[in-house]
């Protein structure tokens, strides 16, 4: 027998991935209430009593899509470059082509900042992506660079990698670009790594 925990846990799942839909073909602006509630197969109470808002939807569509990303770009342990910066430069390559689909650069770089402010958009992506990138640099850098200097790196890190996904959503070769760009990152890390004195 299904709980209640369970019949609300699809509920919200089919309301979510009806707007996930939705936002990513239609966009968020022509994207109604009633239209999630009917491609959900649920009535249009069902979606307010689960969701206050279809702000609050779409955050939480934004907020998966960040997490789906972000978990992607961790390999598995058997596919694991031995070299920091060949790590970075894969996952920021897988980054970047993942952005420039049609539906996630829709809603996480179209829509996404308008709706859910400026201030929130950034704060999502350095839930999802701060630790990481921090991590990252810090196995790229090792000792060469004090402690300290790993956070103000990793916020100009991901202006570069956000800069790179807004050239690669407008690219006429998405592939191509996200390549470059990629490449680039690595050359632009490789020159942070001195040689230990």
């Amino acid at each position: 027998m299904v709980s209640q925990a369970e019949r609300r846990a699809a509920t919200i799942r089919s309301i979510e991935d009806a707007a996930r839909k939705l936002f990513a073909s239609r966009g968020f602006a022509d994207t109604t209430i009633d239209d999630i509630a009917a491609r959900a197969g649920v009535a249009k109470g069902a979606v307010y009593h689960h969701f206050s808002s279809k702000e609050e939807i779409f955050t939480r569509v934004l907020e998966s899509i960040q997490a789906e990303l972000s978990a992607a770009q961790i390999p598995a342990p058997s596919a694991r470059p031995r070299d920091p910066l060949e790590m970075i430069s894969a996952g920021v390559l897988r980054y970047l082509l993942a952005i420039s689909e049609p539906d996630i650069k829709r809603i996480l770089l179209i829509d996404g900042p308008a709706i859910v402010g400026w201030q929130k958009w950034r704060d999502i992506d350095m839930r999802y992506f701060g630790a990481l990138t921090k991590a990252g640099l810090a196995g790229v850098l090792g000792d060469t660079v004090p402690t300290r200097e790993i956070e103000p790196l990793a916020h100009l890190l991901m202006g570069a990698i956000m800069e790179a996904a807004l050239v690669c959503a407008t690219a006429e070769n998405p592939k191509k670009a996200a390549k470059e760009l990629s490449t680039g990152i690595k050359a632009l890390l490789s020159g942070l790594v001195r040689p230990v004195q």
